[in-house]
């Protein structure tokens, strides 16, 4: 039976608070799981013109997959949400990219017809599950010479990104951090990042019960002269530091995505068009380059240049990384296109949550945006990977 391919649309999206990973973090004792299912109920909360039961999956990604992370999170929080027994899920890990990968696999699914509507979005707690948590590498990588020792550890990817593109120096990475945290900081103080949270509740055997409301990570204040004095731990007098990168965070993204005639059927709201996607492999060593040719694929697919691009949303894993993105298609460091509200850097990078928190913030800019047709997301991979999605903007005014 032919078939016609669908137009598939992002609805809304959420996101529970981002914390700091370790026992003093916001969730050191709130589970992974408990998570993800606050995410999917506040989004069912938030759409209620969608019946549990016109949902058909749940695709949640993780990185680390065992514990309160495992036993196929998407089915399992499914059901700790509440949903109909008759919604299936699962779990989905492309590390940094899992988030992402969920959306796009289930938007395939939906423009293929297997599917009308789906919940897709990540968690990632690292204060429980640290990164690499249980993995056991083949050593066929290292003694095959497959790749070198620095590609496994992610802070040491980006001192050797350093080393290929010697114009970005440590200075600039720091004035981008910093841009990056006073982005945060303007962001939280116009209420815009507090659209899309949702408050969590905590718990502390020292401090009794309490409500994230907004994330732990960002240090309002950074100023060039802090970022100076950190170490380098990932090199003798590197450039790579724990204020030029994203921490190690706890967090969980969710949103819905449909086919484009089914939102409209239920009344939801279709916030922006999923136009395409595009994932690429590079050298491990310098995974941070992944977003480069991911991206490049995708304009070229579409016969579209950067000069098309309204908006960018890109993971913040390193400022390094991010750097030579922008160097890569000429863009500026300070171009008002990128991460308006600053990223990954100041607000954290729960893995594999990371994807789903690009997007909702793209579909708030393209509210704000009308004259901007197309945006990306896009971000670097673990082990030598990029993923780019570019959406089109359902408000934009021009005409098609």
């Amino acid at each position: 039976m032919p078939r016609i391919a669908r137009d598939v649309v992002f609805v809304d999206g959420v996101r529970t608070p981002f914390g700091k990973a370790g026992p003093k973090g916001l969730y050191a004792e709130t589970r992974a799981d408990d998570l993800v299912v606050r995410v999917i109920r506040e989004l069912r909360r938030r759409n209620p013109s969608l019946p549990a039961e016109r949902i058909d999956e749940v695709a949640i990604a993780a990185t680390t997959q065992i514990g309160d992370q495992g036993l196929t999170i998407g089915r399992s929080a499914a059901v700790l949400a509440g949903l109909p027994k008759s919604v299936p899920g699962y779990a989905i890990d492309r590390m940094c990219a899992g988030a992402m990968t969920a959306v796009t696999t289930v938007a395939g699914g939906i423009a293929f017809g297997a599917y009308d509507v789906a919940i897709a979005g990540g968690v990632e707690h690292m204060g429980r599950h640290p990164m690499g948590e249980g993995v056991d590498p083949n050593p066929r990588f290292l003694a095959e010479k497959l790749v070198d020792g620095s590609a496994l550890i992610m802070g040491m990817t980006a001192e050797n990104l350093h080393d290929r593109y010697p114009q970005i120096t440590k200075e600039r990475a720091d004035a981008y951090a910093v841009r990056s945290q006073q982005k945060v900081a303007e962001a939280y103080e116009a209420g815009r990042f507090q659209q899309d949270l949702v408050p969590m509740a905590i718990r502390s055997g020292e401090k009794g019960y309490g409500l994230a409301t907004r994330d732990e990570p960002p240090r309002p204040g950074t100023t060039m002269e802090n970022l100076a004095a950190l170490k380098t731990p990932f090199r003798p007098h590197g450039r790579v530091t724990a204020g030029n990168a994203a921490g190690l965070n706890d967090g969980a993204t969710g949103c819905v995505v449909a086919a484009e005639e089914v939102a409209a059927e239920l009344g939801l709201t279709a916030r922006m068009r999923l136009v395409d996607y595009s994932f690429a492999g590079v050298e491990p060593e310098v995974m941070g380059i992944g977003p480069v040719p991911a991206t490049e694929k995708l304009l070229a697919r579409n016969s579209l240049t950067m000069d098309d691009i309204g908006l960018i949303e890109i993971n913040e894993a390193f400022a390094v990384q991010v750097l030579a993105f922008l160097d890569h298609f000429k863009i500026a460091d300070d171009d008002p296109r990128v991460n308006p509200w600053g990223g990954a850097i100041a607000i954290g990078h729960p893995l594999a949550s990371s994807g789903v928190r690009l997007m909702t913030q793209l579909a708030r800019h393209f509210e704000e945006r009308p004259d901007a047709r197309y945006g990306l997301t896009t971000m670097c991979v673990g082990m030598g990977m990029g993923g780019t999605v570019l959406w089109e903007n359902t408000a934009w005014e021009g005409a098609r």
